[in-house]
């Protein structure tokens, strides 16, 4: 049975030179091979009659070239394959993840406003494609200073201990383990706890901290007991703490190689796919690569 490939979009810009870098990488550490993919944009009102015939050819694609010289002095590189699209980005860039196991962006193209952190194209792939998608910011993106990290290769990933994510630690415990990473397990909770008592009136809940802490911390280890046991070379370093998950997994995300964030869940009155505020929040702003999973298929 064939690999499927790791999907790069680039446009020529700074931006998906560095997504292609990291995506030759992840090719070469999966025995993948890497499928380079230029999108030409036409604008969404255009209909058939004001669209090119056929699809344009990688060989002659202007930006195709550029990537085959970026790449032309390489000597270990997976099997390279190139392939130009026509379309709306938005909605071409999606679909790949069809035919992918991984699909690789830049966090912003070369069409993207300069103030954004995350362009329209990497936020709609991340929302609809079937498959990981791979969001790799531009170096030196600055973020507040936190607890110093142990040195070393570290992935890590995001896990709601009251509804734990399995395809999301599956993820990220198989792309630690081909890293020789150490996988970092952030599990934030709710802090301070509060109830309502009549509309409008707070009530603070009587709950010891350590309490709820703890409870936390026992629910993490056991939803990470089956995929330690399929790991067993993985160290895996539960951080458990209270507040804000998407703030601690951006601050753990400076220097770690990977961040790994679920996407959501579809709910019964809200079928479309959607992505969570933590995950868009990462996703904007994490100074490392960020891996949006989609949910498992649904048996149901």
């Amino acid at each position: 049975m064939s690999t499927l490939p790791v999907i790069v979009a680039v446009d020529g810009s700074d931006d998906s030179l560095v997504a292609l870098d990291w995506a030759f990488e992840a090719a070469l550490v999966r025995e993948a091979p890497l499928r380079v993919v230029h999108v030409h944009q036409y604008p969404a009102w255009a209909g058939p009659e004001v669209l090119p015939a056929g699809r344009p050819e990688a060989e002659g694609d202007t930006v195709l070239g550029q990537v085959r010289r970026y790449l032309a002095g390489r000597v270990e590189r997976p099997a390279l394959e190139y392939l130009a699209l026509e379309g709306v980005p938005s909605a071409v860039l999606p679909e790949l993840g069809a035919t992918a196991q991984l699909l690789v962006l830049g966090s912003r193209g070369r069409g993207g406003f300069a103030g954004l952190l995350l362009g329209s194209n990497g936020m709609a792939a991340a929302r609809d494609a079937e498959c990981v998608v791979v969001v790799v910011p531009k170096p030196g993106r600055r973020i507040q200073d936190g607890t110093p990290a142990e040195p070393g290769p570290r992935v890590v990933v995001g896990l709601r201990a009251d509804s734990p994510d399995e395809a999301t630690l599956a993820f990220a415990f198989t792309e630690a383990a081909l890293r020789g990473a150490r996988l970092q397990v952030v599990a934030a909770y709710q802090w301070p706890l509060q109830n309502w008592a009549m509309p409008g009136e707070l009530v603070p809940v009587t709950v010891d901290q350590d309490a709820v802490e703890g409870e936390t911390r026992t629910l993490t280890e056991g939803f990470l007991a089956p995929h330690r046991q399929r790991h067993p070379a993985v160290r895996t370093d539960p951080w458990i703490a209270p507040g804000d998950a998407a703030g601690h997994l951006v601050e753990a995300s400076k220097g770690a190689d990977l961040v790994v964030v679920g996407r959501h869940r579809r709910r019964l009155l809200a079928p479309a796919r959607m992505m969570g505020s933590v995950t868009q929040a990462v996703l904007l702003h994490a100074a490392s690569p960020v891996a949006v999973v989609p949910p498992a298929p649904s048996n149901g």
